[in-house]
């Protein structure tokens, strides 16, 4: 499977009493992966690509399986795909491991839009090969 591979680190501070990070965190870490493939493998800055070229991806829809708990100290790998790429919106797969254990899966859906009156646009050109590159078998998009 083609992919976008990092990997992060569970901290102190993202953890609930019971020594396990608060599931909120876990969003804030898939958009932190987020932001990391653009910057790491479209080669542009989200940062940029909002406040420049008035581009942005929203999330749309939300799909999240939560099968082990991530604790202080993790470092969890996380493997990127894409699992829809149309017109003007754009799925990514976020699974995060530890070792051989799947810890969470994400499924995210985003809309590509005009930052200054949000209405959908078409995903420029040199972005959607990009994600071309990540994207799954079809045989794989049913799982």
């Amino acid at each position: 499977m083609r992919d976008f591979e990092t990997e992060l680190q569970v901290r102190f501070g993202h953890v609930d009493p019971a020594g396990i990070a608060y599931f909120p965190r876990l969003f804030d870490y898939v958009h932190d992966v987020f932001e990391e493939v653009w910057e790491k493998h479209v080669g542009q800055r989200y940062y940029h690509l909002l406040l420049e070229q008035k581009i942005g991806f929203p999330l749309v829809h939300a799909d999240v399986d939560f099968r082990t708990a991530l604790r202080f100290g993790d470092r969890p790998k996380i493997r990127v795909t894409c699992f829809h790429l149309g017109k003007s919106s754009l799925g990514l797969r976020y699974r995060f491991h530890l070792d051989e254990v799947e810890c969470l899966e994400a499924r995210m859906t985003t809309a590509c839009v005009q930052v200054d009156d949000m209405k959908s646009m078409p995903i420029p050109p040199r972005f959607r090969a990009r994600f071309e590159a990540i994207l799954e078998e079809a045989s794989e998009e049913s799982q």
